[in-house]
C-alpha cells in the first residue's frame, strides 16, 4: 500500500470516528455535561474539517508521480 492510499485511508477512518464521536455525545449518552457537549463538537468540527483535508490531500496528490 502507497504512503498516497494509506492517508487517504486513515483520513476516511478518522473521519468515521469524528462521526461517530458526534452521535455518541449527542444522541447516545445520557450525561449532559461540559466535557461530552464539547466533544460532540470537536467531533461535528472534525466530521466536517477531515473531509475537507482529504479532497486538499487528493487534488495535491494527483500531482505527485510515483
Amino acid at each position: 500500500m502507497s504512503l498516497r492510499a494509506f492517508h487517504i485511508v486513515f483520513v476516511t477512518v478518522s473521519t468515521l470516528l469524528f462521526l461517530f464521536l458526534a452521535v455518541w455525545a449527542f444522541g447516545l449518552t445520557r450525561e449532559e455535561s461540559v466535557t461530552v457537549t464539547g466533544l460532540g463538537v470537536l467531533g461535528v468540527i472534525g466530521s466536517l474539517g477531515m473531509p475537507a483535508y482529504g479532497i486538499y490531500f487528493y487534488r495535491k496528490a494527483r500531482n505527485i508521480l510515483l
